[in-house]
């Protein structure tokens, strides 16, 4: 598979507040950089109080959500990163991601939501759902997860060495 037709979108909620967490994303930009074209977009974050209801909490996802979808092409492949979503080794994302290119579906965004998740929209626009474990982590800390791994997909895939 030739990678460098791949377009990887990762499109976020909020903006990345921590250092280490912006030096590690670049980083891992710049490696991917020999593989795929790597982009990453940051929707703006609702304001919301600490404490929310069911409905505010809903609501702040669906306002979100808007942004969100505002930013994917039709003809992109979503794969929304949900707690709920399946749960994959390493060797299944690549096996997945280059299946997805060897089918034309070159241009893949991934979502990842804010501090409460994504929307209903967003998961029903989702051509599928990853989880990377049960537990939940910060919504930043997963963006330097997912090109951590997105990195590791394209070493497996082109059966180059990586630390395992």
């Amino acid at each position: 598979m030739s990678c460098q037709q791949v377009d990887i979108t990762v499109l976020a909620v909020g903006k990345l507040k921590d250092k280490y967490l912006r030096v590690g994303i670049e980083e891992y930009k710049k490696r991917l950089g020999a593989y795929a074209k790597i982009r990453e977009m940051e929707v703006s974050d609702e304001k919301a109080p600490e404490h929310l209801s069911q409905a505010e909490m809903v609501q702040v996802k669906e306002k979100e959500g808007v942004r969100l979808l505002a930013n994917i092409a039709p003809d992109a492949y979503v794969i929304a990163l949900a707690i709920e979503g399946k749960m994959k080794t390493s060797e299944q994302l690549a096996e997945n991601m280059s299946k997805l290119a060897l089918h034309g579906k070159s241009k893949m965004v991934f979502l990842i939501g804010g501090s409460l998740g994504l929307s209903d929209a967003c998961l029903q626009r989702a051509d599928e759902q990853l989880s990377f474990s049960k537990l939940t982590f910060p919504h930043q800390l997963m963006r330097l997860m997912l090109l951590e791994q997105v990195y590791r997909s394209f070493r497996i895939m082109r059966g180059e060495p990586y630390h395992k």
